[in-house]
């Protein structure tokens, strides 16, 4: 599930816009688990997650994240602490949640301007930021907790992703943006899957053949909107275990502050 989400997000991610753009674009996020065994796993779990006897095991682990060992675990694996901490902050809260609402992101901002560009994943695991400096071509994960920043390497074509891509007649309209629907088949791991992507060229000011530059977290996946012509604003895809929804929320060109587009001052390097 973890490498499907992955994977499903990188379409959004390498975007890199023309000089003339600039403001504030949003996507939402929805998950749907629709394969009976799984959303029945995953039931048993939330109830077993906000029960008394595991709300005092959570509080227990919260105390043992303080130690060193636990520490040096959790900072090789970023997810897994962002996991427990928004499961922490839940049985606070007495909200408890579901694992897919901690774990999955309800939406994505990217801020762009002068071709630069900060990514922000919002709620869930996957909540980071990335920027991108036009005049360096490189990306940055940027941890503002820990005040630190990791560079991350250029991004790597896999020879083993292959991407079939069926340009369809089917349109669609999004924030008043006429879409044409593509469909793309790969296979992970075995798996098939299946994502219909509503792309537009009625955006002028977003260069949609320079989608290879916004990253998501460490990944190196390639992307395959080379094959797409046009600006991505909603992806469906299905898998076996269910079905998420990706979909424009707004577009708005509006002036932004150049300190967006810089390291923060007082950040170190986090070497890999």
């Amino acid at each position: 599930m973890k490498n499907t989400f992955l994977a499903i997000l990188i379409f959004l991610f390498p975007l890199t816009v023309q000089a003339q753009f600039e403001g504030t674009i949003i996507w939402n996020f929805k998950m749907e688990i629709t394969d009976p065994k799984l959303k029945a796993q995953m039931e048993l779990a939330n109830s077993k997650m906000n029960s008394p006897e595991m709300k005092a095991q959570m509080q227990a682990l919260e105390a043992k994240m303080n130690d060193p060992e636990m520490k040096a675990l959790l900072e090789k694996n970023p997810e897994m602490k962002a996991m427990i901490e928004k499961q922490l902050e839940a049985t606070k809260s007495g909200s408890g949640g579901s694992m897919m609402d901690n774990m999955m992101p309800k939406s994505m901002e990217i801020h762009i301007k002068n071709s630069n560009s900060l990514t922000k994943m919002i709620g869930g695991a996957f909540d980071n930021e990335t920027l991108f400096l036009k005049d360096k071509e490189t990306s940055y994960l940027i941890d503002r907790k820990n005040k630190t920043y990791t560079v991350l390497p250029q991004s790597k074509t896999s020879k083993t992703e292959e991407y079939k891509v069926t340009k369809t007649t089917e349109t669609s309209t999004l924030l008043g943006y006429k879409c044409m629907k593509y469909i793309v088949e790969t296979t992970e791991r075995g798996q098939k899957i299946v994502n219909n992507v509503w792309a537009t060229t009625d955006i002028k000011d977003l260069d949609p053949k320079q989608f290879s530059k916004i990253r998501i977290g460490q990944t190196q996946r390639s992307t395959f909107m080379e094959k797409i012509d046009g600006v991505p604003l909603k992806m469906i895809v299905n898998i076996p275990q269910g079905q998420m929804n990706i979909e424009i929320a707004s577009l708005k060109k509006e002036p932004l502050s150049p300190g967006m587009f810089s390291l923060p001052a007082g950040f170190t390097e986090k070497k890999k």
